[in-house]
């Protein structure tokens, strides 16, 4: 039916029908050449797709795609329809146009139809999804890694710590040192009462210390005696939840004589501080650490304190050397910074947006800078339909502003700039280092200078296939 409605169709009438139907059509001659083409699709004519009239097919697509394209043209026959290929075509934009097409040859002088249908669409969302992929394998990557240092600290620490289950009080997990303080085996204590780890009226304060935690969620720490003779201990508890449970985080300490008592001394603020979650650290004016608490240890992905003191704070906070720069000349010279954001660089590549606030302590024998470092919550950046997005360090430039002088802020700007006309340059000319220094102006040196300085690409090896170009 729908074969004898059509037949009797004139050209102009069959042309619009397959302009209609289609995103684009093409027609090519006998060699190979685009005579004709039509779109359907917007945007298709400005990405570029105007300016294939009078070339080969073969020439509009990139180079992977033209065997596709030769296929094509040798599949395409009288009366039959070929498989669907997709290939893509470079576009101005810098992205490549996808286009999925079929062929078929036209009687008479045998040129040959092809029609096309835009995959921009069906890309876009497959890169969304490949970069949401990615944004899950890396936060799955996150959470093995925080398992993992989890459970060495777990295993390393030298408190006694025990994991008990809040509603059947039994003991789910215990680190080696709870194992030796109470002298007996891992295995042998897990699963066990907790309450029948202590002497009979020290068991009795024990059930009401878990009985109020779980009522109330807190409860203080009271010294009761182990039992088999294993001593007296203090007993601190706090209630989490984990996968919709809750279980109770327990930690023993021998009741030490008073010789011992200096060391438990470290009590008040410094517990507080050691117990943020937010990331604090203490450095003297040259930026080098003296101290910092356990999160910003986390954040710097060291194992121990004592691997950042006495480095310099800059080999882990800031993207630039002159943003942390310019973050310690606030302080000094104002007393105070607040909500500046900078990014913290792990020891094993991982990279944080953070917020920074900061005071100076000018006083005492030694000055000092004590700093916060909060984690930004993570946001989805938008995909931009063109153009290149400002880096976030711009608009921390601007809010520079009245506090650095306005000479370091024009020399920053400079400088970024600077890096921005490059990697456009890089971008335009495909990496193409001699053209690239041609269009901005610069002589060979000079760029390869400012590449080196910027850190952009690998300059070794680019130099040496530039001198074999010429």
């Amino acid at each position: 039916m729908l074969r004898d409605a059509v037949a009797h169709l004139d050209a102009e009438t069959t042309g619009m029908l397959v302009a209609a139907a289609t995103d684009l059509s093409l027609v090519v001659d006998r060699d190979g050449v685009i005579r004709d083409a039509t779109f359907g699709a917007d945007g298709l004519a400005d990405d570029g797709a105007a300016r294939w009239l009078g070339r080969r097919w073969i020439d509009t697509v990139t180079v992977e795609s033209r065997p596709k394209i030769a296929e094509l043209l040798g599949d395409a026959a009288p009366g039959t329809v070929t498989r669907w290929r997709q290939v893509n075509h470079p576009s101005v934009s810098g992205i490549d146009l996808p286009i999925r097409y079929s062929t078929l040859r036209l009687p008479g002088e045998g040129q040959i139809l092809a029609i096309g249908r835009d995959l921009r669409a069906v890309a876009a969302l497959q890169r969304r999804l490949a970069e949401s992929q990615q944004a899950l394998e890396r936060d799955y990557a996150r959470l093995r890694s925080a398992e993992t240092r989890y459970r060495v600290l777990f295993q390393l620490a030298g408190e006694a710590v025990l994991i008990v289950d809040a509603a059947t009080r039994r003991i789910a997990e215990i680190n080696p040192a709870a194992a030796r303080l109470l002298g007996r085996s891992a295995k042998r204590i897990v699963g066990q009462d907790f309450v029948d780890l202590f002497e009979p009226e020290g068991g009795k304060a024990v059930q009401a210390l878990l009985v109020g935690l779980r009522l109330t969620g807190q409860a203080e720490d009271l010294s009761v005696r182990l039992a088999h003779r294993r001593g007296e201990a203090r007993v601190a508890a706090a209630l989490f939840r984990q996968d919709a449970g809750t279980s109770i985080l327990v930690r023993l300490n021998l009741v030490a004589p008073v010789a011992a008592q200096p060391a438990a001394a470290r009590t008040g603020a410094l517990d507080v501080i050691e117990a943020m979650p937010e990331g604090f650290v203490v450095t003297d004016r040259d930026r080098r650490i003296i101290g910092a608490n356990a999160a910003f240890l986390d954040l710097a992905q060291l194992a121990a304190e004592q691997q950042a003191k006495g480095e310099l704070l800059d080999r882990w906070l800031g993207r630039e050397g002159s943003e942390i720069g310019a973050l310690f000349a606030t302080l000094v010279e104002h007393g105070s910074v607040r909500h500046f954001t900078t990014v913290m660089r792990g020891e094993f590549g991982v990279v944080e947006e953070v917020e920074v606030a900061g005071v100076s302590v000018p006083g005492g024998e030694k000055p000092c800078l004590g700093l916060t470092i909060r984690t930004l919550p993570r946001r989805i950046a938008p995909t931009a339909s063109g153009g290149r997005e400002l880096p976030r360090s711009v608009e921390q430039m601007t809010e520079l502003v009245g506090r650095v002088s306005m000479k370091t802020l024009v020399r920053e700007t400079t400088d970024l700039i600077e890096r921005l006309c490059i990697e456009a340059a890089l971008r335009i000319t495909q990496d193409n280092r001699a053209s690239a220094a041609e269009m901005l102006g610069l002589s060979r040196q000079g760029f390869y200078a400012k590449l080196r300085r910027y850190g952009l690409g690998d300059l070794d090896g680019n130099e040496d296939a530039d001198a074999r170009d010429e």
